[in-house]
């Protein structure tokens, strides 16, 4: 366990993140599962048809933990990902991230999330030993 989060590990959190990376339909749709599983008041998940009668895919997550809010985009194949600092709800620097940046920093919002809420942790929990 991380010796800054007591009872969330940063290295398992990230790698169940980045579990179903090698798909990136998958890992888009499984991220913002996981997010609305383990912080549900703080995520807004964007879903669009592909056509007029395909199945809705994620196309935008938007994440807010503490004083960052994360967003990653995925269009025709690709993934953005920015990270934003906030102040008061008002957007002080953005910046876009790579993926792996972006998740380090998620993981690391996440953990210190889990260690401020028992409902946080206890969701987290479930995802690790789910994997």
């Amino acid at each position: 366990m991380s010796s800054e989060s007591p009872g969330v590990d940063l290295d398992l959190l990230a790698a169940s993140l980045r579990a179903d990376s090698s798909d990136l339909s998958a890992f888009v749709e499984s991220m913002a599962a996981k997010l609305e599983e383990a912080v549900p008041g703080r995520v807004r998940v964007d879903r669009r048809r592909s056509g007029m009668f395909g199945p809705k895919a994620v196309h935008r997550l938007s994440v807010d933990l503490g004083d960052r809010r994360l967003e990653l985009r995925a269009e025709r194949g690709a993934v953005q990902t920015r990270c934003a600092r906030l102040s008061g709800g008002i957007v002080l620097k953005n910046e876009e991230l790579e993926t792996e940046a972006w998740l380090a920093v998620l993981s690391e919002a996440l953990a210190a999330e889990a260690s401020r809420s028992e409902a946080t942790r206890r969701a987290l929990e479930r995802l690790l030993l789910t994997e």
